[in-house]
């Protein structure tokens, strides 16, 4: 039997996801704007809702093949390729984030190490 992620890692609380505003990136930061550059505010449409948001659908996604799981070991559920499918997509998802993750932090070290 695979055990689930979600269930090893525990709960998730919302503490552990939150982004701190950086220096004076707050509303307003930017003169007649009234926001900051790419900052809009918990509409979600902003970096850190985006983000929110993705981290959202992988714990979801987790949590569905963990139900799934659990039901195939029970005897609840008849057609073992459901379960495969929810194991199978909650490890693309979340190998897809690790590749991003990883992106991201290759790009950043890039922009760090640039000498002007």
């Amino acid at each position: 039997m695979i055990p689930a992620i979600a269930a090893l890692s525990g709960p998730l609380g919302a503490g552990e996801w939150s982004i701190s505003p950086i220096g004076g990136l707050g509303a307003g930061a930017l003169p007649g704007t009234g926001t900051a550059a790419g900052v809009t505010g918990t509409t979600g449409s902003s970096f850190g809702g985006t983000l929110a948001n993705a981290i959202d659908s992988i714990e979801q996604t987790q949590a569905t093949a963990t139900q799934a799981s659990q039901a195939l070991a029970t005897g609840q559920l008849s057609d073992p390729t459901q379960a495969v499918t929810a194991v199978e997509n909650a490890s693309l998802e979340m190998q897809l984030a690790s590749q991003i993750r990883t992106k991201a932090v290759d790009a950043a070290n890039d922009i760090f190490h640039t000498q002007i």
